[in-house]
């Protein structure tokens, strides 16, 4: 049997469907952190108070965060935690862009206050379902392997 060749490949990776749903933990904490964080950008547009940290730690925090989901979001199949980890990231992109844009006009910034304090409260709720959902309805590929 010195000619013949015996294949030998690697199992595929199977990407789990899930990384939140029916998992409680994970979700009531994100919808307590994502209700803080609401509460906390919300206070800062009641109080007038809008600007926005533009230090060097700051940038690569919010680099580091964006980059983080975006991995997350590569990682689920699930469209319900798509969802979620798609506001989470668009709250990071906005506090990335304008920790980078340091001149930014106070208006923008307003604006960008009142839209994160929107999209936390939609991520907090959007954590709420991921937890009490099944975790079999809503994902992108049907396939079991």
């Amino acid at each position: 049997m010195e000619g013949q060749v015996t294949p030998t490949t690697k199992p595929r990776r199977v990407k789990p469907a899930h990384l939140m749903c029916g998992m409680p933990l994970w979700g009531i904490c994100g919808a307590i952190l994502c209700s803080y964080l609401a509460y906390v950008s919300y206070a800062h547009v009641r109080q007038g108070e809008f600007t926005w940290s533009h230090d060097l730690l700051s940038i690569v925090t919010y680099a580091v965060w964006v980059l983080l989901i975006a991995g997350l979001i590569s990682e689920t199949r699930c469209l319900r935690e798509r969802r979620f980890f798609f506001l989470l990231f668009a709250n990071f992109t906005l506090g990335f862009v304008l920790a980078v844009w340091a001149d930014a006009p106070l208006e923008m910034v307003r604006k960008v206050r009142e839209i994160s304090s929107g999209l936390w409260a939609l991520a907090a709720i959007a954590s709420l379902v991921v937890t009490f959902s099944p975790g079999t309805v809503g994902t992108l590929d049907k396939k079991t392997e």
